[in-house]
């Protein structure tokens, strides 16, 4: 299988989540979710809030929650270079759900200086790390 790997790079702003070669990697698309294996075509596209996952080349799946940004395909190479990602066991649950239910509270009070689009894309971030964590507790849980 090691034959079918091929090489990716996730970068954030602030830091290097991943370096290394893998089986497979899935992201949200701005026109869907997509998955890239070992000979992909070439392509460039945008990244949505969303679920982003890899299965590395010893067969271990990870999950990421990521709010955005762009992937680049070319030549058994990937970069993923994102606006910001948590790895699943690394999201703080709790802060989550405080920014969650500050969304949903900010939406049902609808103030006037409200910006309801941002209000809406802050839960739509807020609900996607909690069912990224999810993640994590249902890998420990069949283990």
């Amino acid at each position: 299988m090691k034959d079918k790997n091929y090489k990716l790079d996730i970068i954030a702003p602030d830091r290097i989540l991943y370096k290394g070669m893998v089986r497979s990697f899935s992201a949200p698309g701005e026109i869907g979710a997509f998955q890239i294996l070992y000979n992909h075509a070439p392509l460039l596209t945008s990244l949505v809030p969303g679920e982003m996952k890899f299965t590395d080349d010893q067969g271990n799946t990870v999950y990421y929650a990521t709010s955005g940004g762009f992937v680049e395909v070319r030549d058994n190479r990937v970069l993923a270079l994102v606006d910001t990602a948590e790895k699943a066991d690394e999201i703080d649950v709790g802060r989550a759900k405080k920014s969650r239910d500050r969304a949903i509270e900010r939406i049902k009070t609808r103030k006037t200086d409200l910006d309801i689009e941002r209000a809406g894309r802050s839960l739509e971030r807020a609900n996607n790390r909690l069912k990224v964590a999810q993640r994590a507790h249902e890998s420990v849980s069949v283990s």
